[in-house]
């Protein structure tokens, strides 16, 4: 079968791959009807993690079931099914509890397994033709057969429960005021979950046009960074108090309006632009070592926090990746019902052999390139 291999930084390539099959009972084998791009993905594309060569990319993932494994109870052959980019076992300590992001059974000496990420676990990705689902009766989300509402449930995979999962660490409530740092699509969809949840106001803050104009047509506040300091800005829109709630959508890699990168600019913004007392929500990626860090501390994942100015304010502060079995059910029937279309930060739909190109566009933050979907065609061997 075709998939998506990273080869070296900046480069991955089509390539002929060994076939997704069964490996335990309790699997299935799903043929990829979409897989999205994620811009966690850069990270690695870009040799910005301990990524090795050969590795199959793609954690955001849904499709058809085509094969069942014998100790599968619930999922069939034929189903439309989505699958969270968390693998998780579904009876741990961590998954009883709804933790299903740091499941302490599928990736041995770390908490939390993936598709297709370093790290993550032995699990190839889903750009690719054909995915093998672990522990599927508790993996797969079952969809309405057919193909309505596609590009809205491959979302459900992870940016649309990321950004979800963003504003409930910040506990954002009804009638509260929340900045979200990053217009890319994680950050887009914590400022529409912020608004489903009541936000009275959202300020979204990014340098990019195409994007900041998405925000606007979303109907939050957008905050070009570019053109004047972004906690000002916000301040001046909140009276000076600075916004109740706040998310980091960016992570390690951001950048100050110069172009010089400093990993913890987001996260100090972020104590200068919530008000005292207020919360933060951080999704944005950091990790432990980056091979491309600016500084030595930098690439031993250790940042320069405004410890003190946190501490000060009484500021709350949750972090980590997103936990989405715990939204994606509801998220789902929200989409069903038509009160959620997050489909709007959709771009392009590309074919899956079309990927290396898409990638460099993407990377490249080309006019335009929100939120890339691949469509793989390709058919598994006889056997």
């Amino acid at each position: 079968m075709k998939a998506v291999v990273y080869r070296e930084p900046f480069s991955v390539q089509v390539e002929d791959v060994p076939d997704a099959r069964l490996e335990d009972p309790t699997d299935v084998v799903v043929k990829i009807t979409t897989s999205c791009i994620c811009g966690s993905d850069l990270h690695m594309y870009e040799g910005r993690t301990g990524a090795e060569p050969g590795i199959v990319f793609g954690h955001e993932n849904m499709g058809i079931v085509e094969e069942v494994g014998s100790g599968v109870a619930r999922i069939r052959k034929g189903d439309r099914v989505v699958m969270p980019f968390n693998v998780a076992c579904g009876f741990c300590k961590n998954c009883l509890a709804g933790k299903t992001g740091f499941c302490l059974t599928v990736n041995k000496g770390f908490a939390g397994g993936a598709y297709g990420y370093v790290s993550m676990g032995p699990y190839r990705g889903g750009q690719a033709d054909y995915l093998r689902v672990p522990f599927a009766d508790f993996n797969c989300l079952k969809l309405p057969p057919g193909q309505e509402h596609e590009d809205d449930f491959a979302l459900l995979a992870d940016i649309f429960p990321t950004g979800y999962h963003a504003a409930e660490l910040a506990q954002v409530s009804p009638g509260e005021t929340v900045c979200v740092f990053g217009a890319g699509p994680v950050g887009l969809m914590a400022a529409y979950s912020s608004m489903l949840r009541g936000a009275s106001e959202v300020f979204v803050v990014d340098r990019q046009p195409d994007r900041l104009r998405l925000v606007e047509q979303m109907g939050a506040t957008p905050i070009d960074y570019t053109k004047s300091d972004a906690v000002t800005q916000i301040k001046n829109h909140t009276g000076g108090e600075g916004t109740d709630k706040g998310i980091d959508a960016v992570g390690y890699q951001a950048t100050a309006p110069e172009g010089e990168e400093q990993p913890a600019i987001v996260l100090n913004s972020l104590i200068d632009a919530v008000r005292p007392t207020g919360a933060l929500g951080v999704v944005g990626l950091y990790v432990p070592s980056d091979p491309g860090g600016p500084s030595e501390a930098a690439r031993n994942g250790q940042l320069l926090f405004n410890t003190g100015r946190f501490f000060e304010k009484g500021l709350r502060m949750g972090t980590g990746q997103a936990n989405v079995k715990a939204y994606n059910r509801q998220l789902r029937d929200m989409i069903i019902a038509g009160r959620a279309t997050p489909s709007f930060v959709v771009s392009h739909r590309v074919p899956l052999e079309q990927a290396p190109d898409a990638y460099r566009r993407f990377d490249n933050r080309e006019e335009g390139w929100t939120k890339v979907l691949l469509t793989p065609g390709g058919e598994r061997a006889a056997s």
